[in-house]
């Protein structure tokens, strides 16, 4: 017989060698439907508890992005391993329907129109916007493997969300927490409406900058300056929004500061100390001396005159006034800041903000009338130099607030507004409170963000000035304007809103008389003629009371959940307004664990867009490498920080997944002719059986331990190196032999698959939450009758895990086997290079070892030549080497000669023999091969 490859037990499975993702992934997402796989995967999980994460909502509208893909597929992780941990966890996917992007988009699709159709008209076309782009992203999602309640998710435009959003409203009236005031707030002229802090984006800007003098024609300077003439004396600020000069009503100075009165050409101004050297460089002053100090506290009282109008400008106390830019004299303008709004109330200045939903000036302002802010500035400017007010004029660039939707800048404008209070019932204390000690930050700095976010915030602006929300349930005097909310009537509303079948379209659509509670006078005026609320909610309102709408009225939910993931962005968004939501009216946070991801990033960090050309879509990615190697992605990177995807790097995650999927496909061609009659025990398989079993339920053991911590990338890399160094390069290595020339029912082969099964089996429950179609296509090559029978990988029961594992000191004799099979790899190299040998088998290697070294490798009882893979090994004191042996760096006591191999190579099995020809039927074959065909003949 000349062909022995024939006689060779050889991998055959129908694993297929290339995995074509792309195309094959769609009909894998049809099985997993038809078998209900996400349903198998509950059923068989739920022995160790719940587990609750719930899906923060997307917003619906437009195709998914790649921060899209890694946050969904980092949630489809956590799903899935936590039930194959044996915790039921149930996902439930939402998306966000309501707020301005949609009206936008709706506005631009309908058109002039858009200004004449009804108000419940445009809502409805709102609706079928916002479907449309729920039924693409949902089928983008679930592209990706992603399983859930793809059927039954839940929608903030649903009526019992509606109903739920408004219920939780309700709460917040009737605990005192909600108000209706006149406040400064950022303000979208281009959109016409309020924004939250959560809606304003910081960019570069630039705005003129200028130095105003303010005439201090007040007889009690000379109190405080008695050097001074007040017909002479002017207060000096500085302002980059020169259009909020005919708003000023008055001057902050800080109390503690240190002011001095500067002469120059005969005239007096008032200035912080520590910016007299700047200002006086600003202002090209070459003369001048101070000629009076005091601090800022003396100041109080004190009158300046408008620079442009005949009104005051009492000089007032701020803490928020600083040296660090400006004059120390901070413009106030209670209508357009925060700041100036708080000083205001203090001093009772007027809230004055004459402008229009288009941040026009009203009719009312002289100089100014119907000019918007940035028509106004210049202007504003040309007046001052006029009336001999303007000092100094420049151009600064600065970080801005600009809207989040439009992108344009915003503006700070006084409007009643519907706020919640942030010390109503010591929200802001108790919300901080729980963010130190009831809630675990991943990663921990996410802590110290939201903590400062909360504890400098301004109160809750809930109202928008739109028509595609939640309506805030009140009724408004005609008369007088007073608010009207009775606990019950909002109750009421909000049941009707339930019972609606588009859910708050009811009040929009309702005639007014309908309503209004029979009899109702107002509490104020005593007025009976009322008109509905035209303002809606804030949709962080909307996302952020999920919880009431979805995690407590959900059956396979409970509160609070255990996880909210999103990205980094969130902590001003969902985590925010989710917590302030949740302590209002519940008193605890929504969830245990926060965990945040970064944004995605090109190869380089920097941002991704079209217009710069390194915009990546996951279409793309998906069309050509599948959305398993997406998948892969998300597992492998650091996500808490920036995430990077470029094609360089996909290739690389290409080539990673090729090799954890030619390992499997080895494993399961190895595996082709085991029954489970023959499986051989752990305790009586082969020495290397029971220590590669034992490092792969080690592996296991990482792996399942970085999933539980969230540490997807040290599952990706534990994987990774499991299936390349520990399985591909050593121990599958080793075992070609025994696999491929042993008699085909040996106990020694059938160890050897034995152990690739628990091996496989392990690799799959390890690879399901990641490489969810390999896990599922791996499973089903499984050969039936060595695998649990269940629907799909997901349905892995951990009940039924089986884990062995070797004792301590058999791992340290494993370790060292390792560490001298290394050694000899370098010591057979030069050899190799000298072409005296072509392979390890090719060699006779002698080991001069020590005797400690000898002991633990005498300990394995196992066939070192076998393990080292060469055609003869010999074994000797270390005393003994030759002078020319090869000396270990790294083993102390270990020398290393290597030689070719005596004898011939057996044509059958490639190792070299002394014994070839003593069969005459094989003569070129060893007595081992010879054997083993006898035996099977």
């Amino acid at each position: 017989m000349s062909d022995y490859k024939k006689t060779l037990h050889l991998p055959k499975t129908k694993f297929p060698m290339k995995a074509n993702l792309s195309q094959k992934e769609p009909e894998m997402l049809k099985e997993w439907e038809s078998k209900k796989a996400y349903d198998a995967m509950l059923a068989a999980s739920g022995e160790n508890g719940e587990y609750v994460l719930h899906d923060g909502p997307p917003y619906a509208n437009g195709h998914l992005h790649l921060g899209h893909a890694l946050n969904k597929v980092l949630k489809d992780i956590i799903i899935k391993s936590q039930n194959m941990q044996g915790k039921k966890a149930q996902y439930v996917p939402g998306w966000d329907c309501h707020g301005l992007p949609i009206e936008l988009k709706v506005e631009q699709q309908l058109g002039d129109k858009k200004n004449t159709i009804p108000e419940h008209v445009f809502r409805k076309v709102c609706r079928e916007y916002a479907e449309k782009y729920v039924g693409i992203q949902r089928k983008e999602f679930k592209r990706l493997g992603v399983l859930g309640e793809w059927e039954k998710p839940y929608l903030t435009m649903h009526p019992s969300y509606e109903a739920a959003t408004a219920r939780e409203l309700g709460r917040f009236m009737e605990n005192g927490s909600v108000a209706r005031s006149k406040k400064p707030i950022y303000w979208c002229a281009s959109c016409k409406t309020a924004l939250a802090e959560a809606e304003v984006e910081y960019d570069d800007h630039v705005s003129p900058s200028i130095f105003v003098r303010f005439p201090m024609n007040d007889a009690r300077v000379k109190e405080v300056f008695p050097q001074a003439d007040p017909a002479k004396t002017f207060a000096v600020i500085w302002t980059t929004t020169p259009w909020t000069i005919p708003d000023n009503m008055g001057i902050a100075v800080h109390p503690e500061l240190e002011y001095s009165l500067v002469a120059v050409n005969g005239d007096f101004y008032l200035l912080a100390s520590a910016l007299v050297e700047d200002n006086a460089k600003t202002f090209g002053w070459e003369d001048y001396s101070v000629v009076g100090t005091t601090t800022g506290d003396k100041l109080e009282g004190l009158v300046a005159k408008h620079p442009i109008y005949d009104r005051e400008s009492p000089i007032c106390l701020g803490d928020h006034v600083t040296t660090e830019s400006g004059t120390g004299c901070v413009h106030t303008a209670p209508g357009h800041g925060r700041e100036d709004f708080e000083v205001g109330q203090k001093y009772g200045l007027e809230i004055y903000s004459p402008m229009d939903d288009e941040a026009r000036f009203l009719d009312s302002v002289e100089f100014f009338a119907g000019l918007t802010v940035t028509e106004a500035n210049p202007k504003v400017i040309e007046k001052l130099e006029e009336v001999g007010n303007l000092l100094a004029q420049s151009k600064v660039k600065h970080s801005y607030p600009h809207c989040w939707r439009c992108k344009k800048p915003v503006i700070f404008r006084a409007t009643t507004q519907w706020f919640i209070t942030m010390e109503a019932n010591d929200l802001r204390k108790r919300s901080l409170d729980a963010i130190r000690n009831d809630v675990k930050w991943i990663p921990a700095w996410g802590e110290e963000r939201i903590y400062n976010m909360i504890e400098n915030r301004p109160d809750w602006c809930i109202s928008r000035q739109r028509m595609w929300g939640v309506p805030i349930i009140a009724l408004l005097c005609k008369s007088c304007d007073e608010a009207w909310y009775d606990t019950d009537w909002v109750k009421g509303i909000v049941e009707k809103f339930a019972e609606h079948k588009t859910g708050c379209d009811y009040w929009f659509e309702s005639d007014i008389t309908d309503l209004v509670p029979e009899g109702l006078a107002c509490p104020k005026c005593g007025g009976n003629h009322w008109k509905r609320s035209r303002d809606i909610l804030d949709v962080w309102f909307d996302s952020g009371t999920s919880f009431a709408a979805v995690v407590e009225q959900r059956p396979e939910l409970s509160f609070p959940a255990d996880m909210y993931l999103e990205g980094s962005d969130q902590h001003r968004g969902w985590f925010h307004s989710s917590l302030l939501a949740s302590m209002g009216t519940r008193g605890c946070p929504p969830y245990k664990e926060v965990l945040t991801h970064g944004y995605v990033v090109d190869g380089e960090g920097k941002k991704m867009s079209k217009s710069m050309g390194n915009g990546i879509e996951p279409e793309e990615v998906i069309k050509k490498y599948g959305a398993e190697i997406l998948r892969m992605w998300a597992s492998s990177v650091e996500y808490r920080e920036d995430v990077r995807i470029s094609e360089e790097i996909l290739s690389r995650l290409v080539d990673a997944y090729r090799r954890i999927r030619n390992t499997s496909r080895y494993l399961l061609g190895n595996i082709n002719d085991l029954t489970a009659d023959a499986l051989v025990p752990f305790e009586e398989m082969e020495p290397l059986d029971r220590y590669a079993v034992d490092l792969v339920c080690r592996a296991h053991e990482k792996i399942q331990a970085a999933y539980s911590e969230y540490e997807f990338h040290k599952v990706y890399h534990t994987l990774h190196n499991l299936c390349t160094t520990d399985l591909s390069s050593f121990y599958l290595d080793i075992l070609k032999d025994r696999l491929y020339s042993s008699a085909a029912n040996s106990k020694e082969r059938r160890s050897a698959q034995t152990a690739m099964l628990h091996i496989v089996t392990l690799l799959v429950r390890n690879m399901a939450p990641v490489l969810s179609f390999t896990a599922e296509e791996v499973f089903k090559y499984i050969p039936e009758g060595l695998k649990p029978e269940v629907e799909t990988v997901f349905a892995l029961s951990s009940k039924e895990l089986q884990l062995f594992s070797i004792t301590d000191e058999e791992r340290a004799n494993w370790d060292m086997l390792l560490q001298v099979r290394s050694e000899m790899t370098k010591a057979i190299e030069p050899v190799r290079k000298e072409g005296i040998v072509g392979h390890p088998l090719d060699t006779h290697v002698t080991l001069y070892m020590a005797a400690p070294i000898a002991k633990k490798l005498e300990a394995l009882k196992t066939d070192l030549r076998a393990n080292f893979i060469v055609s003869q090994l010999s074994t000797a004191a270390l005393e003994d080497a030759p002078a020319d042996a090869f000396e270990s760096e790294t083993v102390e006591g270990l020398k290393i000669t290597v030689a070719k191999a005596e004898g011939e190579k057996c044509e059958r099995c490639w190792i070299y023999s002394n014994e070839l020809g003593t069969n005459g039927e094989h003569p070129t074959i060893c007595p081992r091969c010879t054997g083993v065909l006898q035996t099977e003949d």
